[in-house]
């Protein structure tokens, strides 16, 4: 049968000998099979392979969760530091690998020693959200989802891999006290800014008044179907059917970004209630914005709340 021009002929001599498990150096996996000797994806023009390499300790400080997922295929980020993430060089080399005659070699570790996971085939692709390199802006990523071809699939050990695989459900209550945020997933090694710890205190004052109140309160956790990434709803009074967001400061960059998250999230929990709950009384154009979007706005007064629907909340 003829080659193909894109096919990589194996150099005379050489078979890939090692087996899932095995540990190597990685300078020497390069003097034997060829690849690049730093980055993450390696195709080699000496033996017909595309050495991959995860560390998925520090990729998950990053956003990038590479491992084993509830599918039972290996997920893995692609290559690209700065602004959206492209199917080129690395990528392409990981989609194109069966094309081009290339068998995927997937190790953990980056550096020194590596070990050799097994022979993967790539399954398809997403997108998913993750900061530049040195907490920069988001943007896309790409992740490559891998079935292994020579070992068993293994449990989810990513922090995102075990949320997924113990939430069967596409909505998951969750206690207002655990700390997790859209960002814990998407750029869980950034610290909160100043406006997120307001944001923070602001819902668990006013889950406290509701409380006492005699109302029940609690998050969602909500995991749109193809997507690999929770989102997190930060209040529900479910004895009021009311679904609230809370902003940390009253500007109108902040008004506009809660009722666009208040319908998203509404997709799926269908509050016959939203409301953005802020530090303090908006400017009338502001709560004529809400009113526009069928929302309401609630704002702290004297030892209770006002709301710009006089009739959402109980009374002080």
């Amino acid at each position: 049968m003829s080659q193909t021009h894109s096919e990589v002929p194996a150099a005379e001599g050489i078979t890939w000998d090692l087996e899932p498990g095995d540990v190597i150096e990685r300078k020497q996996l390069h003097v034997k099979y060829g690849g690049r000797t730093q980055g993450g994806i390696g195709p080699s023009a000496k033996t017909p392979n595309v050495m991959i390499f995860t560390d998925p300790v520090a990729g998950e400080k990053h956003g990038y969760y590479d491992g084993w997922m509830p599918d039972g295929l290996f997920h893995y980020s692609g290559e690209g530091q700065y602004g959206d993430q492209r199917m080129l060089s690395g990528n392409a080399s990981i989609l194109n690998h069966e094309a081009e005659g290339r068998a995927l070699r997937v190790f953990q570790g980056a550096r020194g020693n590596v070990t050799y996971l097994g022979r993967f085939a790539a399954n398809g692709w997403y997108e998913a959200d993750a900061p530049e390199t040195g907490d920069g802006p988001l943007r896309k990523v790409i992740v490559f989802m891998l079935r292994p071809l020579d070992t068993p699939p293994k449990h989810p050990g990513t922090k995102l891999g075990r949320l997924l695989a113990d939430q069967p459900e596409m909505v998951t209550e969750i206690d207002i006290e655990r700390l997790e945020t859209e960002k814990t997933f998407v750029d869980p090694n950034r610290e909160p800014y100043e406006a997120e710890r307001r944001e923070g205190k602001l819902v668990l004052d006013f889950s406290a008044y509701l409380r006492t109140k005699g109302y029940r309160v609690h998050r969602q956790r909500i995991l749109p179907e193809g997507e690999t990434r929770p989102l997190l709803t930060d209040l529900y009074v479910p004895d009021l059917d009311l679904l609230i967001e809370a902003k940390g400061s009253v500007t109108r960059e902040n008004m506009r970004m809660a009722l666009g998250q208040l319908l998203d999230y509404n997709r799926f929990v269908r509050a016959k209630y939203q409301a953005v709950l802020v530090p303090s009384k908006p400017r009338p154009d502001l709560i004529e914005l809400a009113k526009t979007a069928r929302q309401a706005i609630i704002w702290p007064q004297g030892n209770g709340y006002k709301c710009s629907e006089a009739d959402l909340l109980p009374s002080a």
